[in-house]
Parts: structure tokens; sequence; C-alpha cells
């Protein structure tokens, strides 16, 4: 079966908050590849692919966030790519 890829877009207090650096430790917590990004807009961006069960629980967790954030919004949209681990990109 092939891995699930979301691609998710995160605002609210998610950037000075430590949401990357978490995002990336419940990933590879959970097994799940990918990527996650800050964007000039003050929004998180990331790419999540793995099994979806794994996929599923990082996207309840994105919904909550490391504990000083404050999760205002989540878009949730099909992604695309294949991955080698989960990173934390420069932000765009």
């Amino acid at each position: 079966m092939p891995p699930t890829v979301l691609h998710l877009k995160i605002r609210g207090i998610v950037q000075g908050v430590g949401y990357r650096w978490a995002m990336a430790q419940a990933a590879q917590r959970l097994g799940v590849a990918g990527w996650v990004r800050n964007r000039r807009d003050g929004s998180v961006e990331a790419m999540a692919a793995g099994p979806r069960e794994a996929v599923d629980r990082l996207v309840d967790w994105a919904r909550r966030g490391p504990p000083a954030a404050v999760v205002s919004e989540i878009e949730v949209l099909p992604g695309e790519g294949v991955f080698d681990g989960f990173e934390q990109r420069p932000s765009a």
C-alpha cells in the first residue's frame, strides 16, 4: 500500500514557539517522513508521508502543537513526494 502524503498549512501563534522542532521530533517518533518550514506570512507549512495511521496521528499533533503554540486553523490537503526522514527546512 503506498504511503499517505498530506500537505499541512498551520496558522495561529506557530512561529517563535518551537513548533518546527517539536513537529520534527513528533514525526520522527511516529515514523513519518517529510518536512516542516515557516512561511513569511507567519504560518507553518509541512508535508507528511507514511502509513495512514501515523500521518493521521501527526495531523492530530499539529492541531495542538507544542505547549507555547496556539493553533487557530489547520488546512489539510493531499500532498506529493517521496521523502527520506523528516527535516526542518528554511523559511519560504
